[in-house]
């Protein structure tokens, strides 16, 4: 049976478009791009058309995106070079709710010699601005934040944030891993230095990102070597990954507007449904800013990991809010910061659809999960001793 995939800020499905045109590139057209010969020219232009697509995505000049192998490289690339830009600067801003790649670079850097302010967010998730730019020095070399959270969908104010940020003369980088190809994005329209995102979040393969770095910002490569992507990034070009992700960016373009009417509305009527049927669930994020495909859903007094072990009976694939760490389950960072409950972050599902989603499937879900809660409750000595103090009470 064909799994109802509800995971997708996890990975997508490499769309079939994409596959079939990646597919001349493993034993047809395997030239090194950056050959005098023509057979390595042609696939050098390929590369380039690739490019200009990803590009226009973006609302960006093609000579401004840096091929990396993931979203994690090119967080890492872009604060990284803006360190070594500026060595005299040794302050860092970020966030509290950052994916791994950028929170656990942070903290590192914060043990070896920089200053790393960490903002935090509201209980709908949404940034304390005026934290932020309390903290912005002199001093600060770059603000990293990411466009859109991967759990919850939140959706920060980037381009208002960057502008301040220049005001202050530091460098401003935002991971869109998650944005990218669920909501516009026109770089020439905003000021943010650095970009990042990553293929396999949008129907791309795994093994390839890229970096915009804005023309005129300070870049100090982080991969030394030959003089690929104009001696920004070392390394034989990734030829075939290169042009699956120029045409997933195509396809995305061509379905921005499906992501955030279609996909928008299914996503809205499983939230709507789950809510209605199932006593004290919660959605978790500002509901008015986020990405149309996400909804993140507590489901309190029963664990995550259960309610995803009986949904995978059915076929049915999503993400946990918690994590499982040396044994110990503990709710994710994300939810924590937004000071969730223990009782609702424990039990915190995440739901992200994509275009290939449909409504027999949301249907299922709604069908599937409010018996799967009912149960996991009635097993549960949290919910057992809720029910005990409601009676108490009434």
């Amino acid at each position: 049976m064909k799994p109802v995939y509800l995971d997708n800020n996890a990975t997508t499905q490499v769309a079939p478009p994409v596959v079939e045109e990646m597919l001349p590139y493993f034993s047809q057209f395997y030239g090194n791009p950056s050959s005098m010969h023509t057979f390595g020219g042609n696939v050098g232009k390929k590369v380039r058309e690739a490019r200009a697509k990803l590009a226009e995505l973006v609302g960006a000049q093609p000579e401004e995106i840096v091929y990396t192998s993931c979203g994690t490289e090119s967080d890492s690339t872009a604060i990284w070079a803006t360190l070594r830009s500026y060595p005299e600067k040794r302050h860092i801003i970020t966030s509290k709710v950052e994916h791994p790649a950028v929170k656990n670079l942070g903290e590192y850097l914060g043990r070896n010699g920089y200053r790393v302010t960490f903002v935090p967010v509201d209980k709908a998730g949404r940034l304390d601005l005026d934290y932020l730019y309390k903290h912005l020095s002199d001093d600060t070399a770059i603000v990293s934040l990411m466009w859109a959270n991967n759990e919850t969908g939140v959706i920060f104010p980037v381009e208002e944030i960057a502008a301040q940020v220049h005001k202050r003369g530091a460098v401003f980088h935002t991971d869109a891993v998650q944005a990218v190809g669920k909501v516009p994005i026109h770089m020439a329209d905003n000021q943010i230095d650095l970009l990042s995102l990553s293929g396999h979040k949008l129907h791309a393969p795994k093994g390839i990102g890229a970096l915009y770095v804005r023309k005129g910002t300070k870049y100090a490569p982080f991969l030394l070597g030959g003089h690929q992507e104009h001696g920004r990034r070392g390394g034989t070009e990734n030829v075939a990954a290169i042009v699956g992700l120029g045409k997933a960016a195509e396809l995305a373009a061509s379905q921005l507007e499906e992501e955030n009417t279609r996909v928008k509305a299914l996503r809205d009527r499983l939230e709507s449904e789950l809510i209605r049927r199932i006593p004290n669930a919660i959605v978790n994020g500002d509901p008015a800013h986020r990405l149309p495909n996400t909804s993140s859903i507590a489901f309190e007094f029963v664990e995550g990991e259960s309610i995803l072990l009986m949904l995978d009976e059915f076929n049915i694939c999503a993400s946990s809010g918690s994590a499982c760490t040396s044994g110990s389950l503990e709710p994710s960072h994300v939810l924590r910061a937004m000071d969730v409950p223990f009782t609702a972050a424990h039990g915190s599902i995440r739901f992200s659809l994509s275009v290939y989603n449909t409504a027999a499937e949301i249907d299922l879900v709604i069908e599937k999960l409010p018996p799967i809660i009912d149960r996991l409750r009635k097993m549960s000595p949290f919910w057992g001793q809720k029910e005990k103090a409601c009676q108490i009470i009434s």
